[in-house]
């Protein structure tokens, strides 16, 4: 493990569904570590439990065991509203659909999750055309989702993603939904600008090629994270 300190620690993580008597446990003592600065790919098939390591790690569920620490921080215990202030200041996602709002336009978009974190609009406004600027888009800054391209979309959605500087950003399958060509791009894109701001990233891709080009790959298997050789 890299000198870096430790952005992303999952300890002995357990997650159960179910309630009746009928239970499924899905995550059996996982472990996982990510420094800052490093990419990991997440390669694992439908149904192993992808979705709820990301949702255990980004805080959007409580694990039945063990624990998320996110910059050394236990979350496990929080109460939900200061899981939720951890969660804005320091995660960012990025998921397979782009989920932009379709009302507001590409700079707007950019905007919200800084305004709801308490950033006056006219400093909100100038990061949001900072990142458009960096992803390429500054010129489609006033069009709105349904005005961009599948690719266009999915930029926009990744810069939204780091406009609160999070230290932790979380991908599921995040050029998914994108032909091969527009694919390379996005993750172009999102690899560069991981490689330059110093974050943390896991994320989960069915495309080894991608999974390739990380620092490394980890797997899900009987509820455990191992690593993944391509």
């Amino acid at each position: 493990m890299s000198s870096k300190s430790i952005v992303l620690n999952i300890t002995d993580l357990e997650r159960t569904y179910g309630e009746g008597g009928h239970f499924l446990t899905v995550l059996k003592g996982a472990n996982l570590q990510i420094c800052a600065g490093e990419m990991v790919a997440l390669v694992a098939p439908s149904g192993t439990g992808k979705s709820t390591l990301l949702h255990s790690a980004g805080l959007l569920e409580r694990p039945s065991g063990g624990d998320v620490h996110i910059n050394s921080k236990p979350t496990r215990e929080m109460k939900d509203s200061d899981r939720t202030a951890l969660r804005r200041s320091s995660i960012g996602f990025v998921y397979q659909f782009h989920h932009l709002l379709p009302e507001f336009s590409a700079a707007e978009n950019l905007m919200v999750p800084q305004m709801v974190a308490g950033v006056p609009k006219t400093v909100a406004k100038t990061r949001a055309l900072e990142l458009l600027t960096y992803m390429r888009l500054d010129h489609r800054a006033d069009h709105r989702p349904s005005e961009l391209s599948g690719g266009e979309q999915q930029r926009v959605a990744i810069a939204r993603a780091v406009a609160n500087a999070p230290s932790l950003l979380l991908a599921d399958e995040p050029t998914g939904n994108l032909d091969p060509e527009t694919s390379d791009h996005v993750f172009g894109m999102l690899y560069e600008l991981v490689r330059k701001s110093g974050l943390s990233a896991l994320i989960a891709t069915h495309n080894h090629e991608l999974a390739g080009k990380m620092d490394r790959a980890v797997t899900l298997d009987g509820g455990k994270i191992s690593d993944l050789k391509l």
